[in-house]
């Protein structure tokens, strides 16, 4: 199966430009095509499937964490996950948080046909109360929060307590299209990731960064 390189999301790339870029990185496999092809029929809210540069990402990242817990907060239908799961040592588990049982239903064939069913958890229920469900015990290595914007600084503050010493967090769309710079733009969504934007800025318990990769990526660590 050929690869066709996806609508792009990183908004201030070329066309061109973003397709150097993945010309010159690791391609999709068959089921990670199949995957983009699954989503890409149901319209525009394909566009919530995150780019393959940002699974790429999350692979490396996640490979080289070696969690023994990875969380995710909104699935969809499942490429980021599925890329978590790739990157698990044996030993790694994934918790998944979603409410749709539609969209999940794709990531739970995907996540068969690549053999990583086995390492995720996926719980349809508000991410919130699936966190506050864990015990006290329970040490998070590694979460992805890409669900909904007016939660982001919620999910934030309930996964940083449970955060080991080398745990990760990173959290998708957080240029949000460049409207974050865009006074015009005073809709709820873009308001919650501006506020979410400038909470991490002030947070003197952490060291972040915002990387331009698909809509915008921050990375998160507890400081040391």
């Amino acid at each position: 199966m050929k690869f066709q390189n996806p609508e792009p999301r990183s908004f201030f790339l070329t066309e061109n430009l973003l397709a150097y870029m993945y010309e010159h990185s690791s391609k999709p496999d068959d089921i990670q095509q199949s995957l983009i092809a699954e989503t890409q029929k149901l319209g525009g809210i394909s566009r919530m499937q995150v780019g393959h540069d940002q699974a790429m990402f999350l692979y490396l990242l996640v490979s080289s964490n070696r969690p023994a817990l990875a969380v995710e907060i909104g699935t969809f239908t499942g490429y980021s996950s599925l890329s978590i799961a790739r990157g698990l040592p044996d030993n790694g588990k994934l918790l998944c948080c979603d409410v749709s049982d539609n969209w999940t239903s794709i990531a739970r064939d995907h996540w068969g046909h690549a053999e990583v069913d086995s390492l995720i958890e996926l719980v349809i229920a508000p991410a919130l109360e699936t966190l506050s469900g864990l015990s006290r015990e329970t040490e998070i290595d590694f979460a992805f929060i890409d669900a909904d914007k007016g939660n982001y600084i919620n999910y934030y503050e309930a996964l940083l307590p449970r955060m080991s010493k080398h745990g990760l967090i990173v959290v998708d769309n957080v240029l949000w299209s460049g409207r974050v710079l865009d006074s015009d733009h005073t809709d709820d969504d873009t308001i919650a990731i501006r506020n979410f934007n400038q909470h991490i800025a002030g947070d003197n318990r952490v060291t972040s960064v915002m990387l331009s990769i698909g809509d915008g990526l921050t990375v998160i660590q507890l400081n040391k």
